[in-house]
């Protein structure tokens, strides 16, 4: 069956319309790309292109689009790292203020006039109140430490 250039031409529009619609509605760029590729298809339609050719310009502006433009998007518009300011505090001296057990679970610093959750990096070793140590990387919410002059272990 062959479709009339009409119907071909309002196929395209209505393709592009809802890729665009499913775009704005779904977080994050999904259909874009292919609304893209719907426009050049929309567009040879109108010049009464056959469909075959309709059907390559979709596929190769969908994924030229995609390809040139993807890794741009991924890097500016959907990063999910944020970065904060508890980074600044590995590889600085903090004071126990209490007692870091990792046997028990306990154990707390103060770095910066703020207290955080602390573990030993050694899993058998201990840090009393008043011991200065030694900030070696964050998990989650606790700080990771060791006694001064230790390495990350």
């Amino acid at each position: 069956m062959v479709i009339s250039g009409m119907a071909q031409t309002i196929f395209w529009l209505v393709a592009m319309v809802v890729l665009l619609v499913i775009e704005a509605v779904v977080p994050g760029l999904i259909s874009i790309w292919f609304a893209l590729g719907a426009l050049a298809a929309l567009i040879s339609a109108l010049f009464h292109a056959p469909i075959w050719l309709q059907l390559v310009w979709f596929v190769v502006v969908s994924v030229l689009a995609l390809i040139l433009t993807r890794p741009l998007v991924k890097k500016y518009v959907n990063s999910r790292i944020t970065p904060t300011n508890a980074d600044m505090g590995i590889g600085r001296d903090a004071v126990v203020t209490e007692q870091i057990d990792n046997l028990h679970a306990r154990g707390a610093v103060l770095l910066d006039g703020k207290t955080w959750t602390a573990r030993m990096a050694d899993e058998n070793d201990r840090a009393e109140v008043g011991e200065t140590v030694r900030v070696l990387r964050i998990e989650g919410v606790k700080l990771i430490v060791s006694r001064q002059g230790e390495t990350a272990v």
